[in-house]
C-alpha cells in the first residue's frame, strides 16, 4: 500500500460502494475530496444551492434504492442542505452527506463558519458523525453506508474536517457495505394474512421504503388471489397499478372521503412498509391511537418503528416487499368480494374530473396529461395545491413513476426530476410546480441545462401560495395577509436558460406544448390559473 490523502480514500470508497453519481455545491472545505473524485468515473452534478442539490440527491435515492450522495460545505452550505435531509428523513430514503468542515485544529475557537454538526443534524438524520483521524475514513464511510440502508433508511452526516481530508494515510480499503439480509418465514406471513382474510373488512395498506418492481407485481398477484383492497399511502401511488381492479386509491392530502371513510369502517388492516403517520390518518382522526378500533398487523423493516403510534395485534419486522415474496402463491378469499369492489367504484368515481373556475382546469390538465404518457413518464412535484389536483387525477401504472416528498416540502418537484432525468434519460420527465413551489428551487433550472437533463416543468400560476391561501379563507375570510406572489415572465425565463417557454391561456394550447416538449429540451409549460380556483373541491 502506499499514501493517499483522505479526498482519495474517500473517493475510492466510493467507487468501492458502487455510487455512480455524487450532487454537490463546492466548497474549500473539501478540496480534497474533488481532487479525489478526479480520478474516479463518478458523475459529479454541480447544483446551485445546497437545498436543491440535496433534494436531487434524496431523489436520487428514491429512485434507486441506493444512497444517494451530497457533498456540501461548512456553515451556511450545510444548513442550507437541511430541508432535503428532513425529506430524506421523514421520506425514509438512504442518503450519505459529506460536509466540509473547518480544521480540527481549529476546533471550538468560532472559526469561520464553524458548526457543531453532530448536535445541529443529529434530530434530522439517523446518525451525525465527524472523522477525526484520516486513517479511520474507510470505517467510517462504511457504517454511513449500512446505517443509511438498514432498519428504517434515511440520512447520515458525515462532518470531514479540512485537515483530515488533505492529510495522508497509509490504510486499507474495506470492501462495499453490505444490506442487511430480512428473511421472511413464509408461515408467519401467511399467519398474518390468514387473520386478515378472518375479518368482514380487511384493506391492505402499503407504503415505506425499499419497495421494487417485482414488489409490486408480488402485491398485485397477492390482491388477485385473496380479492383484497388496496389502499397506499402518500405519495406512494406508483406501488401499484392505479388501472388495477382492487387498487382503491391514496390516503394523503386531499384524500378521497368516501376512502377515509373505509379506513374508518375496515376491522382489520395489514399495513405493509407504512407508518401510519398524521397524513394517512387525516390528523389521526380516521384511526384513533388511543382505541383504535380494529385488527392493526403491522409489517416494518424497523423493529423500532412497529408500535410507536399505533399499537399492533401483530408484527413483523421486515421489508414489506421480502414479506410479500414469502406470500406467493398464498390462497384464500376476502368473506365479502363487494367490500372491494365498492371501494374502488368509489375509486372511480373520485377520479371523475370535478369542474374548477377559469379556461385552463388543473383537473383537464392532470388527466390529459395522465392518459397522453399512460406509465411512461415520471411525474415528479412538490407542494401546494396544485399537488392535490396531482393525487387525484393522475394515474400511475408502473413502480417509481412518482417522486414526490411525503415530507410536504415546497421546491422538491425540479430537482427531483433533473435527478430523475439523468438517472432516466430516456424516459420523459415531467415536474408539476406551483408558481410558489417553483421559486423556491428555481435556479436550478442552470443545472438541468449543464448536464443536458431535458425536462418539462409545468408550473400552476394562480399568483399567490394557495394552500396557505386556502386556509387563510377558511380561517379569516376576506382578510388576504402574505400570500400575493410576483411571477417572472417564465417564458422569458426559459429562453434565458436556453429552453422553451409556453404559455397556456386555454386547454387548446396545452397539447401543442406538450407536442414541442417531446422532442427534447427544457420545456417550461406555464399555466394560467384562475386565482379563484383554491383545490380540486373548493373555490373563492
Amino acid at each position: 500500500m502506499s499514501k493517499r490523502h483522505g479526498g482519495k480514500i474517500l473517493a475510492d470508497q466510493l467507487a468501492i460502494n458502487g455510487v455512480r453519481r455524487v450532487f454537490s455545491v463546492p466548497g474549500e472545505s473539501f478540496l480534497a475530496a474533488l481532487d479525489g473524485l478526479y480520478d474516479h468515473d463518478i458523475q459529479n452534478i454541480v447544483c446551485r444551492q445546497e437545498g436543491g442539490a440535496a433534494m436531487m440527491a434524496e431523489a436520487h435515492g428514491k429512485l434507486t434504492g441506493e444512497p444517494g450522495v451530497l457533498f456540501v460545505t461548512r456553515g451556511p452550505g450545510a444548513t442550507n442542505a437541511s430541508s432535503g435531509l428532513h425529506v430524506a428523513m421523514q421520506d425514509q430514503t438512504p442518503m450519505v452527506v459529506f460536509v466540509g468542515q473547518i480544521a480540527l485544529k481549529d476546533r471550538d475557537r468560532g472559526a469561520f463558519q464553524e458548526v457543531d454538526y453532530r448536535r445541529f443534524f443529529s434530530p434530522l438524520v439517523k446518525w451525525a458523525a465527524e472523522v477525526e483521524t484520516t486513517a479511520r475514513l474507510p470505517e467510517y464511510i462504511a457504517r454511513a453506508f449500512h446505517v443509511a440502508r438498514s432498519g428504517r433508511p434515511g440520512p447520515v452526516v458525515l462532518a470531514l474536517p479540512e485537515d483530515i481530508l488533505s492529510a495522508e494515510a497509509d490504510v486499507p480499503d474495506l470492501g462495499p457495505a453490505q444490506r442487511p439480509e430480512q428473511p421472511v418465514d413464509p408461515a408467519t406471513a401467511r399467519a398474518l394474512l390468514d387473520r386478515l382474510l378472518s375479518h368482514e373488512r380487511p384493506m391492505i395498506v402499503v407504503g415505506g421504503p425499499g419497495w421494487s418492481a417485482q414488489a409490486q407485481q408480488d402485491l398485485e398477484a397477492l390482491a388477485e388471489a385473496t380479492g383484497l383492497p388496496v389502499a397506499v399511502t402518500f405519495r406512494r401511488q406508483d406501488y401499484m397499478d392505479n388501472g388495477h381492479a382492487h387498487y382503491i386509491g391514496d390516503l394523503g392530502v386531499g384524500m378521497n372521503p368516501r376512502l377515509g371513510q373505509r379506513l374508518r369502517d375496515a376491522d382489520a388492516l395489514l399495513i405493509l412498509g407504512a407508518r401510519m403517520g398524521e397524513t394517512a390518518t387525516n390528523g389521526y382522526t380516521l384511526m384513533d391511537p388511543a382505541q383504535p378500533g380494529k385488527t392493526i398487523l403491522h409489517v416494518h423493516p424497523d423493529p423500532d418503528e412497529i408500535g410507536t403510534v399505533y399499537q399492533p395485534t401483530a408484527s413483523l419486522a421486515a421489508p414489506a416487499p421480502a414479506v410479500l415474496a414469502a406470500l406467493r402463491g398464498a390462497n384464500g378469499r376476502i368473506k365479502d368480494a363487494s367490500w372491494t369492489a365498492q371501494a374502488r367504484a368509489e375509486y372511480e368515481a373520485w377520479q371523475v374530473p370535478q369542474d374548477t373556475p377559469g379556461a385552463v382546469k388543473m383537473e383537464q390538465v392532470v388527466r390529459l396529461v395522465s392518459d397522453r404518457y399512460e406509465g411512461r413518464a415520471l411525474y415528479t412535484n412538490g407542494a401546494g395545491n396544485y399537488a392535490a389536483f396531482v393525487h387525484r387525477y393522475a394515474r400511475y401504472r408502473g413502480y417509481k413513476t412518482q417522486v414526490a416528498p411525503t415530507s410536504g416540502s415546497m421546491g422538491y418537484g425540479l430537482p427531483a426530476a433533473i435527478a430523475a432525468k439523468l438517472e432516466h434519460p430516456d424516459r420523459p420527465v415531467i415536474c408539476f410546480a406551483g408558481d410558489g413551489c417553483l421559486q423556491m428551487t428555481l435556479q436550478e433550472l442552470s443545472t438541468a441545462r449543464q448536464f443536458g437533463a431535458d425536462i418539462t416543468v409545468i408550473i400552476a400560476n394562480n399568483g399567490r401560495y394557495g394552500t396557505i391561501r386556502m386556509h387563510q379563507e377558511n380561517h379569516y375570510p376576506g382578510r388576504v395577509s402574505g400570500t400575493e406572489l410576483f411571477n417572472p415572465d417564465y417564458v422569458q425565463l426559459a429562453r434565458s436558460y436556453g429552453g422553451t417557454g409556453h404559455l397556456v391561456t386555454g386547454m387548446d394550447q396545452l397539447a401543442p406544448a406538450l407536442d414541442a416538449a417531446d422532442r427534447g429540451g427544457l420545456h417550461l409549460i406555464e399555466l394560467k390559473l384562475d386565482p379563484a380556483m383554491l383545490s380540486t373541491t373548493k373555490s373563492l
